[in-house]
């Protein structure tokens, strides 16, 4: 698999069921926060967040959020899931992933990335030999560096999205 490839795309966090998770060999599931779970600017959860996450904990998945961002920014949202966290885990850099897994103790072929960039959250997960779901940004970020990753982002975008090998 292609360092750049994920494992699967959706639009939203709330479009993926237990079936869906079981089925790419989930048993835990690692949150982005940013354009994933909220909005970058915001500091409330997207409609169907918090049930969502809560819906995985009782169908039996280990959830929890980690995010690049600071820890001020992802403990409110990880308290108000009701999920551990871990903040400024370095992503595409496997050492946040790796302390997720360890303290959810689960093998990182059992654990799932979700979140919206190939170049943190999909390549860290290629990286550390889990799944990752790509899903699409919740808004576009302002930040000339987003812009710039999001750009390099796009063809790779397409190219997966046209292709008929399962990751739609």
């Amino acid at each position: 698999m292609g360092i750049f490839k994920p494992t699967a795309m959706r639009g939203r966090v709330t479009e993926l069921t237990p079936d869906f998770l079981s089925q790419l060999g989930a048993r835990a599931v690692l949150l982005d926060v940013d354009n994933t779970i909220a909005s970058y600017t915001s500091h409330e959860p997207i409609e169907g967040a918090v049930q969502w996450a809560q819906n995985m904990v009782e169908a039996g998945f280990r959830v929890m959020i980690v995010s690049n961002n600071f820890k001020k920014r992802v403990e409110p949202f990880a308290r108000r899931f009701g999920l551990d966290c871990i903040s400024f885990a370095m992503k595409p850099l496997p050492c946040g992933y790796l302390a997720a897994r360890k303290r959810l103790q689960v093998p990182c072929r059992e654990c799932v990335i979700i979140g919206d960039q190939i170049f943190t959250d999909v390549i860290g997960a290629n990286l550390c030999g889990m799944k990752s779901v790509l899903l699409t940004p919740i808004e576009p970020e302002e930040g000339i560096t987003f812009k710039m990753r999001r750009h390099c982002e796009r063809g790779l975008r397409e190219k997966y999205r046209n292709r008929k090998d399962g990751i739609q």
